[in-house]
């Protein structure tokens, strides 16, 4: 699964509720470009203390054919859980590969639960 680290401009990406279980959670992220990219939100992994959330892009149809993720540090105001989270840019490439690997742990994680619930 490839990742990918391009800047974004996060501005109130928070705009989208499923409507009922089944729906994946969303994000519209305006890029820097000036294009709006919906993403499913993936996992919100806690890594070191700081939380990253892990975002999908979908195309104008609601599908990701390539398997490309993008990270972000994750943000919610604990006093005021009706405040809009926050998403930042992960500048650094250290940084980065870290949650990478957390993320694949994840993914291991869990096609080892779904292998358990098949048998």
């Amino acid at each position: 699964m490839s990742k990918n680290k391009k800047a974004e401009s996060l501005n109130n990406p928070f705009n989208s509720q499923p409507e009922n279980k089944d729906e994946e959670m969303t994000v519209t992220l305006d890029l820097m470009d000036g294009t709006t990219v919906t993403c499913a939100i993936v996992t919100i992994l806690s890594v070191s203390k700081q939380d990253y959330i892990v975002l999908l892009p979908l195309d104008e149809n609601g599908e990701n054919n390539d398997g490309e993720v993008w990270f972000y540090r994750y943000y919610e105001n604990k006093d005021d859980p009706d405040e809009e989270p926050v998403l930042e840019y992960i500048e650094e490439d250290e940084e980065y590969e870290i949650v990478s690997d957390a993320f694949d742990e994840y993914l291991d994680n869990n096609e080892f639960d779904e292998f358990m619930k098949e048998e």
